[in-house]
């Protein structure tokens, strides 16, 4: 297969092809373009793209990322969600006959099946210059819906990824450090200005790669209990961690029986949520959950 070399990326390129349909952009669908090819490369590099891999992408837009990524790898399936780009699409990536464009929602999309069917169930990588007002709900599905995955290597905005790769204590910390941590290893790959981009965004960028766990880092003997347990303690941070368990509902203890808990963790009664890290979580929610029938209710 004869896969031409990547014409996009740069800012002449971008906006040739945005004056030739007259593309609007959506501010719905948070689009912003990457024309950059410096920063396209390190993607590629990052992701560890092959010519044996199998990639999802999220958000093509024009085909800019798309060219590189199916220069690199063995097939490309771009998922876009605004009609208006197809056709550029079409256009953009007419010499590639290893990429398929799905004009759909990703977060309706079963890429299990995708996975299935174009890489025999193997784990597959996804990379995305992922809308921002989309990120955690694109992310958290991939994880919870069990697509099988060997990598995620994304762009998203900085203080998102600051609060992927965060630990206990930092104002970033929550259960989103948390729910990343318990599926992947972030690591930050590159920070990306706004310059980087047409149109500029407001705030910062940030690459990061979340290399996927074979198996949990923890063991939690019921995940939805520990996560709404953790959702739960993030929800109101200035309360103590007893408190905001207590005040979510439905867990079905006392705010004495989960401060005698704590007690068995050697943790004091009086700690906050965002001084635990994931492996006390998960102790914590495996106590709770032998203690009774604690966190059935509303499961």
């Amino acid at each position: 297969m004869n896969i031409p070399e990547p014409t996009l990326g740069n800012p002449q390129g971008t906006i040739a092809v945005i004056n030739k349909y007259k593309f609007v952009f959506q501010k719905k669908f948070g689009q912003n373009f990457l024309i950059d090819p410096r920063v396209l490369d390190k993607i590629i590099r990052s992701a560890g793209i092959t010519k044996e891999d199998y990639v999802i992408e999220i958000g093509p837009g024009i085909g800019t990322m798309t060219q590189y990524l199916a220069a690199a790898a063995r097939e490309v399936t771009a998922i876009e969600i605004d009609k208006t780009l197809i056709p550029i699409l079409e256009d953009t990536l007419a010499g590639y006959e290893n990429v398929t464009v799905l004009n759909e929602d990703a977060l309706k999309v079963d890429l299990c099946r995708l996975a299935e069917e174009k890489n025999g169930g193997r784990p597959v990588k996804v990379v995305a210059n992922l809308p921002y007002y989309i990120t955690t709900p694109i992310i958290m599905g991939l994880f919870e819906n069990r697509v099988p995955l060997e990598s995620v290597t994304v762009m998203v905005q900085k203080e998102v990824a600051d609060r992927m790769k965060t630990g206990p204590g930092s104002k970033d910390y929550g259960a989103l450090s948390l729910a990343v941590q318990y599926y992947a290893r972030p690591e930050l790959i590159a920070n990306v200005p706004p310059n980087c981009f047409l149109p500029r965004p407001r705030v910062g960028s940030a690459v990061i790669r979340l290399e996927c766990h074979k198996k949990p880092p923890v063991q939690a003997d019921d995940e939805k209990l520990m996560f709404r347990m953790i959702r739960a303690s993030f929800n109101q941070r200035r309360k103590t961690l007893v408190n905001g368990l207590c005040n979510a509902g439905g867990f079905g203890f006392s705010k004495e029986e989960a401060a005698a808990v704590l007690e068995e963790m050697g943790l004091p009664p009086g700690i906050r949520g965002e001084a635990l890290n994931l492996e006390q979580f998960a102790d914590l929610s495996n106590r709770l959950g032998k203690r009774g029938d604690f966190g059935k209710e509303g499961t």
